[in-house]
């Protein structure tokens, strides 16, 4: 579609798309177009829905240039403040036609979900900023957040992919391990590694890395940043307390999606803390722009023994927690 801005203002174009249209990038990211323009002469393309938002936010912007100086933090001000992009979020939510196949186009695979949950999960990170995956290993969370993360990536939808889980491992101790402090953290981080050779290769990955592109980090590293226009995933987050959980979603800038994955059955926290991952299914369950996806042993895409081994510790801590319940009981009749 075409748009023509007018009265014609250099000054005001040039402060309009930025420098190197570096403005007009960012509006193409956050709102999933193509934008060129030659002087006041612009054309936009892609959905309906998103072309028509990014044309309002064009002519908007050229009114605040006259008297405005912009700048990235501007636009990314701007964006939110007008609820364009949570409008169209809704769109996508109450969009009958997500009833239908979902796929993500990650490097060189096309990923479609298995099962009724896969298929929701992929849904609601489409519309949703913050999601949490929940539920056994092999059910695909980690590996469609991966996905997804390279998808939004390739389409610069986002600048960078960030990786993250907290080191801790079966009470083990980053300090007895081997090497430097990346070598030690490196093997927990390694299905993340994984799935991002399958998809992209290699070579890519390495490169990408190289240029901090996408970002593999502990947990800890996270602290006091601010993560903006970026894919962040954060893996194996059974095994956050609550502060560390609290401080990683507190870290979401502009234009950034987060998904949490982890299992609640396989808590590795020293001590009997409580997971951050339970406590953030209680208390952010009702909050609009978050999702939450629960698995379960239907989901497993591994081996069929993976379901089996599923199902039976499930039944027998269902056993256990009935038998500590009723013991608690017997206890305070006495």
């Amino acid at each position: 579609m075409q748009l023509i801005l007018e009265p014609v203002d250099n000054t005001r174009l040039v402060n309009l798309c930025g420098q190197l249209d570096e403005h007009l990038r960012l509006i193409e990211r956050r709102l999933a177009v193509q934008i060129a323009n030659r002087g006041n002469q612009f054309k936009v393309t892609g959905k309906p829905d998103d072309r028509d938002a990014a044309i309002s936010v064009l002519e908007q912007l050229y009114e605040e240039s006259a008297h405005t100086i912009l700048d990235p933090q501007q636009i990314h001000l701007f964006l939110q403040k007008s609820g364009i992009e949570e409008q169209l979020k809704e769109d996508i939510q109450t969009d009958t036609s997500l009833e239908g196949e979902v796929a993500v186009l990650a490097g060189r695979s096309l990923i479609k979900p298995r099962g009724k949950n896969q298929h929701d999960y992929l849904t609601r990170v489409f519309s949703h900023d913050i999601n949490f995956g929940i539920g056994p290993a092999g059910t695909g969370k980690t590996f469609l957040a991966v996905a997804c993360a390279v998808q939004a990536l390739e389409r610069d939808q986002v600048r960078r992919i960030i990786l993250t889980r907290p080191a801790v491992e079966a009470g083990e101790s980053l300090g007895f391990l081997p090497g430097d402090l990346s070598q030690k953290i490196d093997p927990y981080l390694r299905p993340l590694y994984d799935a991002l050779y399958e998809m992209l290769g290699f070579e890519k990955v390495s490169k990408y890395i190289e240029r901090n592109v996408i970002e593999v980090a502990p947990l800890a590293f996270m602290r006091g940043r601010t993560l903006n226009e970026s894919y962040i995933i954060l893996d194996e987050a059974q095994n956050t307390t609550r502060e560390q959980m609290k401080m990683f979603l507190t870290r979401i800038g502009f234009g950034s999606t987060a998904i949490v994955t982890g299992d609640i059955t396989q808590i590795d926290l020293p001590g009997g803390r409580e997971s951050g991952l339970k406590h953030a299914q209680k208390v952010l369950s009702k909050v609009k722009g978050i999702s939450f996806t629960l698995f379960n042993s239907k989901d497993v895409v591994r081996h069929q023994l993976v379901q089996r081994i599923v199902d039976a510790y499930e039944k027998s801590e269902s056993q256990t927690a009935k038998r500590q319940a009723s013991s608690k009981a017997t206890g305070r009749k006495k």
